[in-house]
């Protein structure tokens, strides 16, 4: 990676420039990657997702799943309140969410859990260990399939994450471009480092070097262009390096990245972030909500985040619901907020959400009064993109352990997805580097019609 602070040198090139950061990836240039880009459909739609994982697996059973009139070692230490849709009931310490649930729909019934702690199948829809069908490259991360259908909007990727990394579990991975190509990959825009204490996401945090310092890099810029344009290079940028420039100059992308310039009581409104890393997970960036709604709004087409860690088990420390009473009102302050600015923003047509982990947990309490691994029932969140919310899907057996009615596969909340961005999964395919053509989601997987029949 060049340091920007090396454009101040003798000898650089506008070839040295347009290499600059965490755009390039795979030793691809940003222009590069905008060229891919641009080779597919482009256009200005604001339509979106934003993918929010919840790494280690979230306790489904206790926050949206929740069975009242089990046996204590069944049903945990909290109990149900109601929310704004009558019948639509979860736990108590989501009293924000119970105030805008008509914005959201519940999955209670996801019912294929890759039984691993990895993000992959909350990525890519597939799960790791089927690979009968997986082409030569691997399967892409969802972001990927829409950049390569859709392309990018001007002025910025079309898609970006902030999944900050991890010491264990591949939680901070967002898998890359798979048989689509690196050029479609996620740009990661959080910095790389897991034992670092984090801020809030903001210039410092991007992988562009040094692109905190606006000034500095703006200076660098002007210096270039009149570099280039006094020695005719500028003459010789094409449309898509001309853009790369547009990204760095930070039109786009670094305001959207900058939450000085949003209202602070919409800021308020989702938390305090907590920069500490926990053990091997990601730390409780709150904030970064609003910073995805920010990307968006700007034209990013998919962000997808991680947020705090899940796999609470098997530590005397983290026992008897230490980290719900904790991680529990942060989520639910956060997610209300931003179910809440979807429609503010008039975004909730256009933009959908999906809150969801790799698997759900364990109906039966341990030892230790907390909840081991469970693939048997997951849940997941769904808002926005004109979807139909204020609604429960599906349901568990009496103990939380497993579907009895509606079961959901991952591959069917992606295909939901899918059409909300106004990509049809069951006819849209991309071809690989070998000519076949691949569907989004596998035969039978269609989007789930009480949400968007």
């Amino acid at each position: 990676m060049i340091d920007i602070s090396e454009l101040h040198h003798q000898g650089r090139t506008r070839r040295d420039f347009l290499k600059i950061g965490g755009l390039a990836a795979g030793g691809l240039s940003m222009g590069q990657l905008l060229k891919a880009e641009a080779q597919q459909k482009k256009g200005n739609s604001n339509k979106a997702i934003i993918n929010i994982f919840l790494a280690g697996g979230p306790p489904h059973i206790d926050m949206f799943d929740m069975k009242p009139d089990a046996p204590r070692e069944i049903r945990g230490e909290f109990r149900p309140i109601r929310s704004n849709v009558p019948g639509m009931e979860f736990c108590e310490l989501f009293p924000n969410l119970a105030k805008c649930a008509d914005k959201f729909a519940i999955i209670r019934s996801l019912a294929d859990c890759d039984s691993r702690h990895d993000p992959y199948q909350c990525m890519t829809g597939r799960r790791k260990r089927d690979t009968a069908s997986l082409p030569q490259g691997g399967w892409p991360n969802f972001g990927s399939w829409v950049s390569k259908v859709a392309g990018s909007n001007s002025g910025i990727p079309a898609n970006l994450a902030m999944m900050y990394p991890t010491k264990g579990g591949n939680w901070g991975q967002p898998y890359g471009g798979g048989f689509i190509g690196q050029a479609h990959a996620p740009m990661n825009l959080v910095q790389k480092d897991p034992n670092a204490r984090v801020q809030n996401l903001s210039l410092q945090d991007i992988s562009l070097s040094r692109l905190d310092d606006r000034r500095q890099l703006s200076k660098a810029i002007d210096r270039f262009r009149r570099s280039a344009d006094a020695t005719g290079q500028m003459a010789g940028l094409d449309i898509h390096n001309q853009q790369a420039l547009d990204i760095l100059s930070g039109a786009k992308l670094l305001n959207a990245l900058d939450l000085s310039k949003e209202d602070p009581k919409v800021v308020a409104r989702y938390g305090v972030n907590d920069p500490v890393y926990t053990y091997d997970g990601p730390p409780k960036m709150v904030r970064n909500f609003l910073v995805a709604l920010r990307l968006v709004e700007a034209g990013a087409r998919v962000v997808t985040l991680n947020f705090s860690r899940w796999d609470w088990h098997g530590t005397a420390d983290l026992f008897n619901f230490k980290r719900a009473k904790e991680d529990f009102p942060m989520l639910d302050k956060g997610l209300a907020a931003m179910f809440t600015d979807l429609h503010l923003r008039g975004l909730d047509k256009d933009v959908s959400v999906v809150v969801w982990g790799e698997f759900g947990r364990t109906p039966r309490l341990n030892k230790l009064n907390s909840r081991d691994h469970w693939p048997g029932a997951n849940f997941a969140l769904m808002a926005g993109g004109g979807m139909n919310t204020g609604q429960v899907i599906g349901a568990t057996d009496k103990d939380g352990g497993y579907p009895t009615e509606r079961p959901i596969r991952f591959q069917e909340v992606f295909a939901t997805l899918y059409h909300c961005i106004g990509i049809d999964p069951t006819t849209t395919t991309v071809s690989d580097n070998q000519g076949r053509p691949h569907y989004l989601v596998d035969a039978g997987n269609r989007p789930i019609r009480e949400l968007v029949g």
